[in-house]
């Protein structure tokens, strides 16, 4: 932060109207392109904070600055989403912080095998069955593969011939899809 504040003090009356000008000028146009490919606003508005600040440290002349803008709000988006953890299985079934939630993990490790822990396992995967048969066959697909079978996605993308990314955002979208459903028993199961 205070490497930011040091460039911005550092510069001169007409080199700080032209940074306001630029970042006035293509603000939305980065912002609309930002947001088509990250699905989280904060996110967003931290890529476009870090596009500007590289903007600001930038020393050497810019000849295309629309091509240069988006060529460092693509690399931009393309580091923060290398920087993202998958999401795993045990996201699907792990409770919130409170000790007295329901906790899926509970049935999994409970040694005794009662009919009622019996029940709600039987119940848990049938739920994730018949969640992940609702799920686009590419998201199934690489969901299967590399949470239940351990395939990781270095193999997956070279068996399929698609981009690990692509197959982190697929599994993400199934994990989000499978988490909702789950979340809608526990809720029932709960509540009902």
């Amino acid at each position: 932060m205070d490497k930011a504040l040091t460039i911005v003090a550092d510069m001169s009356g007409p080199r700080k109207n032209n940074i306001t000008e630029v970042i006035n000028t293509y603000s939305k146009r980065l912002m609309a392109f930002i947001r088509k490919r990250v699905g989280n606003e904060a996110d967003a508005e931290d890529i476009l904070q870090d596009v500007f600040y590289q903007l600001l440290g930038n020393t050497k002349p810019i000849e295309q600055l629309t091509a240069w803008l988006f060529t460092v709000t693509r690399n931009k988006i393309t580091d923060r989403n290398r920087k993202k953890k998958p999401e795993l299985l045990e996201d699907l079934y792990t409770g919130g912080s409170d000790e007295t939630e329901f906790d899926w993990t509970n049935l999994f490790f409970d040694e005794r095998n009662s009919p009622e822990t019996d029940y709600l396992r039987s119940l848990f995967w049938e739920t994730l069955y018949a969640a992940l048969n609702e799920l686009p066959a590419s998201q199934r697909d690489v969901f299967i593969l590399n949470e239940i079978e351990g395939v990781p996605f270095k193999e997956i993308a070279e068996q399929t011939g698609e981009t690990i990314n692509t197959l982190i955002s697929r599994k993400r979208y199934a994990v989000l899809h499978l988490r909702e459903r789950l979340l809608t028993l526990k809720n029932e199961l709960l509540y009902h």
